[in-house]
């Protein structure tokens, strides 16, 4: 009878994850769909609790009152600019445990059945890689790891070093010991730190994206390993949702995944090999800046990372209703990669309030630039760069991007004049058509606010 119960709140559970997770994909309802989805946690969490022979119960006590009280803090106290930072280590935490589960259960003294050991061995692998990547993704957007690392022959060192821990998999799964179990995790995280290593900082969206998805995958196997019901539906659900996202992700900058994993985009810094941008900058000032957005009669805004450092999106949201008040048509352009996590603009916008039916993606609004008076970029770089489209010499060639440059008038809110996160010119900055406002994207948006108000 008790099984059963615990069976039928895993159940439960599951459906919960199932639907808040579809919740999620609005930012209507997302807020909903967390709730839900941790609702069901909480109800698996509990049931656990009554697993018949449970022990270590202080210690999975004190784990979770540990590790909730950790992230509760944290999720309080970080800043809106790190949240790409904390989802890469939060998501790195999953794939640890994971594979912590991997080496108890390879470790017990009465071996598991051979089809639990080669999921545990999978697990293993796939969670240590997950963790170590992480890890590494962390410290490279928290500017921790400043520059990424490549080497001749790099991604042969990293297939011999993968080889090796399936290898050492095969071998535990064969009955050996610690010794090739130990061999198994090592490798497992070497791969997953060398792997991520040389990846630069444009390509880190797609990185987080697969990783949740090794993760959601390696808590699937355990789940099968531990006869943890809720453990699978909920693994295989992160797992085949970060697998979508990332081909999505991967599409929208027209790369494949192995190109991502093993190019090292966006690692050197430089434009190596691209044309060189001509022209100069030409700057505007506020007050005329204000009046051109005024008096148009449609407004596209394109925010980027640098509204995100800034925390510019709540000013930016007043200047855009002091432009509909005065009859402007403003919308907001979100591109697919976009900062640095899947959705990260979409989050900044909702946190400041701006209307979902505002915001369209790259898609849906591309085809409205040439029509529109005023483009207003804050803050992104190299999604609006029209070298996608021309320079077959760039390291972006072919990435779709926003076609800002096609708009009568450009307004780029920028802070210097470097280059973006690839480290590729951007050649919009020089075009005939654009006029920067150079400075911290919340303070011009400020100058913005109140010189509209002035007209």
């Amino acid at each position: 009878m008790r099984n059963d119960v615990i069976q039928a709140s895993y159940l439960i559970a599951a459906l919960l994850f199932i639907l808040g997770l579809r919740r999620m994909s609005s930012p209507k309802t997302a807020r909903g769909g967390i709730l839900w989805a941790g609702g069901g946690m909480v109800l698996a969490t509990i049931a656990t609790f009554f697993w018949p022979h449970l022990s270590n119960l202080l210690l999975i006590v004190i784990a979770i009152v540990v590790g909730g009280g950790i992230a509760l803090v944290l999720g309080r106290k970080v800043a809106m600019t790190d949240i790409p930072q904390m989802i890469a280590l939060f998501n790195g935490m999953g794939g640890g445990a994971a594979a912590a589960i991997s080496a108890a259960e390879l470790l017990k003294t009465d071996r598991p059945a051979r089809d639990v050991v080669v999921l545990a061995v999978l697990g293993a692998i796939i969670g240590t890689v997950s963790f170590a990547g992480s890890l590494i993704a962390f410290a490279k957007l928290q500017g921790i790891i400043k520059k990424s690392f490549l080497f001749p022959g790099q991604n042969v060192v990293n297939v011999v070093v993968l080889a090796a821990a399936l290898v050492a998999g095969g071998f535990v799964i064969s009955g050996a010991g610690a010794l090739w179990i130990a061999v198994l995790f090592v490798s497992a995280f070497l791969f997953g730190f060398m792997m991520t290593l040389p990846i630069g900082g444009a390509d880190m969206p797609v990185v987080i994206s697969l990783y949740n998805a090794l993760t959601g995958l390696a808590v699937a196997f355990e789940g099968y390993v531990l006869g943890n019901a809720a453990l699978i539906v909920a693994g295989t659900v992160v797992g085949a949702a970060g697998t979508l996202l990332t081909q999505l992700m991967a599409r929208a900058m027209n790369r494949g995944i192995g190109n991502v994993l093993f190019s090292g985009f966006g690692a050197a810094g430089g434009t190596e090999g691209s044309a060189a941008v001509g022209g100069a900058m030409k700057a505007m000032d506020i007050e005329d800046a204000a009046i051109l957005l005024a008096y148009a009669n449609k407004v596209i805004i394109v925010p980027g990372y640098g509204m995100a450092v800034a925390q510019a999106q709540h000013k930016l949201w007043s200047l855009a209703q002091l432009l509909e008040a005065r009859d402007v048509e403003v919308k907001f352009a979100i591109h697919p990669v976009a900062g640095r996590m899947p959705g990260h603009m979409n989050v900044l916008l909702a946190e400041a309030g701006v209307p979902y039916e505002k915001i369209f993606d790259m898609e849906e609004i591309n085809e409205e630039f040439p029509s529109c008076d005023a483009a207003l970029v804050i803050g992104a770089n190299d999604v609006v760069n029209p070298a996608a489209r021309t320079d077959t010499q760039s390291p972006i060639y072919g990435m779709p991007i926003m076609d800002v440059d096609k708009a009568k008038n450009v307004l780029v809110i920028k802070r210097g004049r470097g280059t973006g996160f690839a480290g590729v010119e951007n050649a919009l900055f020089t075009a005939d058509n654009t006029r920067m406002l150079f400075g911290d994207a919340q303070e011009v948006c400020n100058g913005l606010v109140a010189a509209v108000k002035q007209i």
